[in-house]
């Protein structure tokens, strides 16, 4: 079986210190993408000039204002031609073979989603290991896990699995995850257009963080897996971690306190309200509590919500309407 195609979408914003290592390993593959599009979000620096001039880039797209993680990704993808898409983080550093490996299970895995409660649902989603990556390039020794797979816990908190730890082969299982972070994720066009609402696949009010826990919650609902794959490796700058919120610009921190609620609204159920009731609740009043005693730029989130409020409660009936998977297949996941 050949594998399929598969394309690149980056989204740059003030990147130029990091992408042109990015772009040096995706032209460095083994398995070469059809198209590598780049994204840019007006950015200050030279990110542009150095996505124009890489050989790698197949196509350079500028947005006349910062549109977001969310936003950026859904005009990047769109412009993609691939059975399949890489998004991809501009300070992340794939190994040469990370396509080449993902190519291959992608064309072995069902393609299609579950037609009903109980049935296992198709893989839409393929991640790899994600490893640390200074922030001047240089690879931790021991290797540090970044990333093996998004898990939510029982407060709807969700977290990237293994984070932090040193890798000392603990996570060499394929096995099906929640989802993957967006920084390193492969996703089917299929699945891409399957889940969209109303034309999005990140929904562009998260604007940016959270939104591929978002997409992983809402593909799971509809059907659709995520694979992880361990010896598809990659390294990832990681600039926001949650024992470093202080140092997370303010403007993120609001879009973080926003969009665990937005999540929320649109995808949980009453199976998953039984599971994580309780400790959802504590965990959200140590949130408002944060807020107001701590954090009074995040605020505002709580006006965006109201806002943004009748369109979350809008596409969670598009949603609930769609999904082929019942509220204890999604509930188990959050342990």
């Amino acid at each position: 079986m050949s594998p399929p195609a598969i394309s690149v979408a980056i989204v740059a914003w003030n990147s130029a210190r990091w992408l042109p290592s990015c772009l040096d390993s995706v032209a460095a593959q083994s398995s070469p993408p059809i198209d590598v599009v780049v994204l840019d979000n007006a950015s200050g620096d030279e990110s542009a000039t150095i996505a124009s001039a890489h050989p790698a880039v197949t196509l350079l797209e500028r947005s006349p204002s910062n549109s977001g993680f969310a936003g950026g990704q859904n005009r990047a993808i769109r412009a993609t031609r691939g059975e399949w898409v890489l998004t991809l983080n501009p300070d992340v550093v794939l190994e040469p073979d990370f396509l080449a490996r993902l190519a291959a299970r992608a064309a072995a895995v069902d393609g299609a989603p579950a037609a009903g409660p109980g049935r296992p649902g198709g893989i839409g989603t393929l991640c790899g290991k994600l490893r640390r990556l200074r922030p001047d390039l240089r690879r931790p020794d021991p290797p540090t896990i970044d990333s093996t797979g998004i898990v939510f816990r029982r407060d709807f908190r969700h977290l990237d699995r293994g984070s932090g730890e040193v890798d000392r082969g603990q996570w060499e299982r394929e096995e099906e995850v929640f989802g993957a972070t967006a920084a390193a994720a492969l996703y089917r066009r299929a699945m891409i257009e399957d889940v969209s609402v109303d034309g999005e696949f990140f929904d562009e009010a998260f604007f940016a963080y959270r939104e591929d826990a978002d997409v992983a919650w809402r593909a799971q609902l509809l059907g659709w897996g995520c694979l992880y794959l361990p010896g598809a490796v990659g390294y990832h700058v990681r600039s926001v971690l949650p024992e470093r919120r202080r140092e997370v610009p303010a403007v993120l921190n609001r879009h973080s306190v926003k969009n665990r609620f937005l999540m929320r609204i649109k995808n949980a159920d009453a199976a998953t309200w039984k599971r994580c009731g309780m400790r959802g609740l504590l965990r959200d009043a140590a949130v408002v509590g944060g807020c107001l005693a701590n954090e009074w730029s995040s605020l505002p989130a709580f006006a965006d919500l109201a806002r943004l409020w009748p369109r979350a409660r809008a596409q969670r009936a598009t949603i609930q309407a769609r999904r082929r998977r019942s509220g204890d297949e999604i509930a188990r996941w959050f342990a």
